[in-house]
C-alpha cells in the first residue's frame, strides 16, 4: 500500500513539475521577446548617437541582448518539446541551452555595468572633441547628422555649453558663413540662424549636450540591466525545475 502511495505521489510530483515547466517556458518565451525587443529598441531609438561614442561597448551589449533574446525564444520551444517527450536527453540539452543563455546575458550585463561606470568620463573626454573637430567636415557626414539631431532632440547646444562651438574647426572656417553656432542649436531652425547666439534664439541648456546624452544612455543601460536580471531569474527557476524533472523521469533507453 505504501509503495503504491509512493508511486502515486511521485507521479503527482512529476505532473506538477511538467506543468510548472510549461508555465515557465511560456514566461521564458515572453521574456525572450522582451529581451530582443529591448536590444532592437536600443539600437534603433536614436541610433545616430552611437557614432558620437568613443567605444562600441554600448552597441555590443545591445547586439548580445538581441542574440540572447532570439536564443531564449527558440529554447522556450525546445523546452516544451522536452517536457512533452519526457526524454532525459532532451531535458539535458534544454538545461545546457538555459545555462548558455544565462552566461550570454551575464556577459551583456557585465558590459552594460562596466560601461555605465565609465560613461560620464568617456563623454567628457570625447564628445566635445568629436563635435568641435568633426562637425561639417568632409567624410564625417554621419557625425554631423548625429550632432544636429542630438542638439535638436535634447534642446541643447555644444557639449558643455554653446561657447564650445567658438573653438570648432567648422565655426573658425569661411564655410560657416559667420555662424557662431550650428543652425541646429536654434530653437526655430532657419538658414544662418546660427549667426546669433542670444538665449532667445538658441538653446542654453545647463550642462550642455553631455548631460542630456549621458542621462539618455544611462536610462537605456538601466533598462538593459533590469530586463536581463528579470530573465536571468526566470532561467534559474527553469534550471531548477529541469533538474528536478530530469531526476524523476526514468532513464530513456533510446
Amino acid at each position: 500500500m505504501s509503495a503504491m502511495y509512493k508511486d502515486d505521489q511521485d507521479n503527482w510530483m512529476t505532473v506538477c513539475l511538467k506543468y510548472l515547466l510549461f508555465v515557465f517556458n511560456f514566461l521564458f518565451w515572453v521574456g525572450g521577446a522582451a529581451v530582443m525587443g529591448v536590444g532592437i529598441w536600443t539600437l534603433i531609438d536614436k541610433s545616430d548617437y552611437l557614432s558620437l561614442l568613443a567605444s562600441s561597448t554600448f552597441a555590443v551589449s545591445a547586439y548580445i541582448l538581441i542574440l540572447a533574446g532570439a536564443l531564449v525564444m527558440v529554447t522556450g520551444f525546445l523546452g516544451c518539446c522536452a517536457v512533452i517527450r519526457e526524454q532525459r536527453s532532451c531535458l539535458s540539452t534544454y538545461f545546457c541551452c538555459l545555462l548558455l543563455i544565462f552566461l550570454i546575458e551575464l556577459v551583456a550585463g557585465v558590459l552594460a555595468y562596466v560601461y555605465y561606470q565609465r560613461l560620464s568620463e568617456e563623454l567628457k573626454q570625447h564628445l566635445n572633441e568629436t563635435m568641435t573637430e568633426n562637425y561639417a567636415q568632409p567624410g564625417k557626414e554621419a557625425i554631423t547628422l548625429a550632432v544636429d539631431r542630438l542638439q535638436q532632440d535634447f534642446k541643447c547646444c555644444g557639449s558643455n555649453n554653446s561657447f564650445d562651438w567658438l573653438h570648432s574647426v567648422y565655426m573658425t572656417s569661411a564655410v560657416s558663413e559667420g555662424r557662431v553656432v550650428p543652425d541646429s542649436c536654434c530653437k526655430t531652425i532657419t538658414t544662418l540662424c546660427g549667426c546669433r547666439d542670444h538665449p532667445s534664439n538658441i538653446y542654453k541648456t545647463e550642462g550642455g549636450c553631455i548631460t542630456k546624452l549621458e542621462q539618455f544612455l544611462a536610462d537605456h543601460l538601466l533598462i538593459i540591466g533590469a530586463v536581463g536580471i528579470g530573465v536571468a531569474c526566470l532561467q534559474i527557476c527553469g534550471m531548477v525545475f529541469t533538474c528536478c524533472l530530469h531526476r524523476r523521469i526514468k532513464l530513456d533507453p533510446y
